[in-house]
């Protein structure tokens, strides 16, 4: 009998994680693992302690280490390096993308070719690099109080702020440019051609842009007007901007708007609340009534009528564009040509179907994450992909070519489906049983607490280790091999 064994790890070319490689083999043959010159498909494993083994559901390599606490992967496209929950790398080195977390979601720093960014949640945040206009820019942000920005190529995108007491911000927030003076005392925002200037923000502004202006001492009074005017749209051709007149006292209780004056489509709008509003226009009629008790609205651009008794709570609607029948909580059933929503005591169960060709998407909940099915099927081709969750106790999804994923234990995935970030920095700390599946290349995998048992399955290939690799059993085609604590105790090969 000869008594062989033999670790196979595949160095990256990241200098760090060829250290961490170099570490775990160091720690693996401290262990009394004999390391010597058993065939390069003849591996070892040690359960949570350290295993290495290829990807099911695509092609590439995978190192885990230290329980949930470590692990490397490699594919065509992508490398992984992380210690979760502490910190993640992950690159695409033909897209010069790198996404670096530290205790996600706390400390991110993405970089994108030459384009960078560091943020702390939303609050602090530091980047720079070139946009394709060639202007390169580094941006600092301590939010709220600290803001700005230097270009080494465009002065004019330079700005600095030290809210709230003096400064100016471009492109942030919504707004083409803010400017402010001991804020709420003083502020200029513009947004396209509009500029406002307010004073003692939010309760008096001067508006100004493209044939309009206006006024408002909120919430006392205020009013606003525009011409009809015309602009170029991005084909090149001239259209028709409609014009308004708004204006109210003691908001909301009194308003009075004239909106899409010179189009074909001019509507009118009165409320004085709580005593009523309503609209009026070719495409569409709406009266409320002790607002927002009673409502009827006919909508003839949809093709609909319905009655509101109050709105959300009891809402009746009739018509091609749309049915509804609602009763919150109790029920709720309302569907067009595309759109279906239902729901039996709210949030008990809820159902939501979009059928536009070529999309056909359902989704099922019970008690929000409670339990939720999301079903994606594309008309055309009839493929599909699905995920399940049930919280906590496990998420399951089925991808477009296949591929299937099961995970046990999932704390926080049923909430934020899809996010890598959760994936790739905490979900190795909970999942106490992950299996997957290729129906193209005939390979599945199960892991039980960290590889503690794992065991793999291909057309051609076969490998379980159980107990950390005190018991392994390998099979390729005619030849195999079981060991027990890393020594062969059977082995049989192809004559």
């Amino acid at each position: 009998m000869i008594f062989q064994s033999k670790i196979t790890i595949t160095t990256a070319a990241d200098p760090v994680n060829s250290r961490c490689y170099r570490l775990l083999q160091m720690l693996a043959c401290a262990l009394g693992i004999f390391c010597n010159t058993a065939t390069a498909s003849e591996t070892n494993s040690f359960g949570f302690l350290f295993d290495h083994f290829n990807l099911t559901l695509e092609a590439g390599q995978r190192t885990e280490a230290a329980g949930p606490f470590y692990y490397s992967q490699k594919t065509e496209d992508e490398n992984i390096f992380a210690f979760p929950p502490f910190f993640s790398k992950v690159g695409n080195p033909s897209v010069a993308y790198t996404n670096r977390d530290f205790l996600y979601p706390l400390l991110t720093r993405v970089q994108y070719g030459q384009e960078w960014r560091w943020q702390l949640f939303q609050l602090l945040s530091f980047s720079g690099g070139q946009e394709p206009t060639a202007a390169d820019k580094t941006r600092h942000t301590i939010f709220p109080f600290y803001f700005s920005q230097r270009s080494k190529t465009d002065t004019n995108l330079d700005y600095t702020a030290y809210f709230p007491f003096y400064g100016t911000i471009k492109n942030r927030l919504s707004r083409d440019q803010i400017h402010f003076v001991m804020f709420p005392f003083y502020s200029e925002t513009r947004k396209k051609d509009v500029v406002t200037d307010n004073y003692l923000y939010p309760f008096g502004d001067v508006r100004h842009g493209d044939g309009m202006h206006g006024w408002h001492v909120w919430p006392l009074v205020g009013t606003e007007q525009k011409i009809v005017t015309l602009r170029t749209n991005g084909f090149g051709d001239i259209e028709t901007v409609g014009g308004y007149k708004r204006s109210f006292y003691l908001w909301p209780l009194h308003l009075k708007h004239n909106n899409g004056i010179g189009t074909d489509n001019p509507e009118k709008f009165r409320a004085s609340i709580p005593l009523y509003t309503y609209i009026r226009s070719p495409k569409l009629d709406s009266t409320t009534v002790i607002w927002p008790l009673f409502t009827w609205m006919d909508n003839r651009e949809k093709k609909y009528q319905e009655w509101q008794m109050p709105w959300p709570v009891v809402i009746f609607a009739r018509g091609e564009g749309k049915t509804t029948s609602r009763v919150f909580p109790i029920f709720g059933q309302s569907h067009n040509d595309t759109l279906e929503s239902d729901f039996y005591l709210w949030p008990i169960y809820t159902f939501r179907r979009t059928h536009s060709d070529p999309l056909d998407l359902k989704r099922t909940r019970v008690a929000f994450y409670l339990y939720e099915n999301t079903l994606e099927k594309s008309t055309q081709t009839g493929i599909w992909k699905q995920r399940v969750d049930m919280w906590p106790f496990f998420t399951w999804h089925r991808d477009f070519n296949g591929n299937e994923q099961l995970q046990v234990l999932a704390p926080v995935e049923p909430a934020v489906p899809e996010n890598s970030g959760i994936e790739r920095n905490w979900s190795p700390l909970w999942s106490l049983w992950r299996a997957e599946k290729n129906p193209k290349s005939g390979a599945a995998s199960e892991s039980l607490i960290w590889n503690l048992y794992r065991r793999e399955t291909a057309p051609a290939h076969k490998k379980v280790s159980l107990l950390f690799g005190l018991f392994q059993y390998q099979c390729d085609g005619e030849n195999q091999r079981t060991k027990l604590f890393y020594l062969t105790v059977s082995k049989t090969a192809a004559q």
